[in-house]
């Protein structure tokens, strides 16, 4: 389930039951019946912790083990990550968790830093080069980039095989490829979505962050160092 937010709109996670309401219905005996409050803001998101024993993770699952820790009843703990992993304790063998993807974060351009705040320019297309979500474009336009002539957008299953010799991608799913493609038409590049009665809209989609990509150069050749070396049909391993 994914469920959007835009700046000031939250919504409330947790077991619920019929008489108590929640957006995320989470179905674990540990979690509470409204166990938090996720609120999104202009480039940030807030966690609010409203169980009374329990205390969650917040953990960046692209970074070196970085996590927040909060407590039970905290209100409005902002997260700086810009993809988190909200660990919620369970009963069960492994933790009921959530994924978050932030608003769009804001950065200078790098040319107008220290320049004065009437005068400063703000990046049109803010990616970070070492999230999994910038791996996935990158593969996404790798055909182009190696061949000047038209070339088809990848697939999802071939993203996934693509990364899959990447250290941070060892498992990544098909889903998870999926969301991150997602995050980048809808957030990062803001492409919107193809028309309803498009065949393949899916495709369209993928299809419409390549061009983007690729016509701004967004990704460019020097990109390519970032995926891991291809292998010929033999299993030999190319050039990156």
């Amino acid at each position: 389930m994914t469920l959007r937010l835009g700046p000031g709109e939250w919504v409330r996670f947790g077991r619920g039951s019929a008489t108590v309401p929640v957006d995320l219905r989470l179905g674990d005996e540990a979690v509470s019946r409204v166990a938090g409050e996720i609120r999104a803001t202009d480039d940030h998101w807030q966690l609010s912790n409203l169980s009374s024993t329990h205390g969650y993770l917040v953990e960046n699952p692209e970074g070196a083990g970085e996590y927040v820790r909060v407590p039970p009843r905290r209100v409005g703990t902002p997260i700086p990550f810009e993809f988190s992993r909200v660990v919620l304790p369970s009963r069960r063998g492994a933790p009921v968790c959530l994924q978050v993807y932030a608003p769009d974060h804001v950065y200078l351009d790098p040319q107008a830093v220290g320049a004065s705040g009437e005068s400063r320019t703000l990046m049109a297309y803010n990616l970070d080069q070492t999230a999994t979500y910038f791996l996935v474009l990158v593969a996404l336009c790798e055909p182009w980039l190696r061949d000047a002539s038209p070339a088809a957008v990848p697939t999802t299953p071939q993203v996934v095989e693509r990364l899959r010799g990447h250290p941070g991608c060892t498992k990544l799913t098909a889903r998870a490829v999926t969301s991150h493609i997602d995050y980048l038409a809808e957030e990062k590049l803001r492409i919107g979505t193809p028309a309803p009665d498009r065949a393949d809209r899916r495709h369209g989609k993928r299809e419409a962050v390549v061009a983007l990509a690729l016509k701004f150069g967004i990704v460019s050749e020097e990109h390519l160092t970032l995926l891991p070396p291809r292998t010929d049909p033999g299993g030999r391993a190319g050039r990156a």
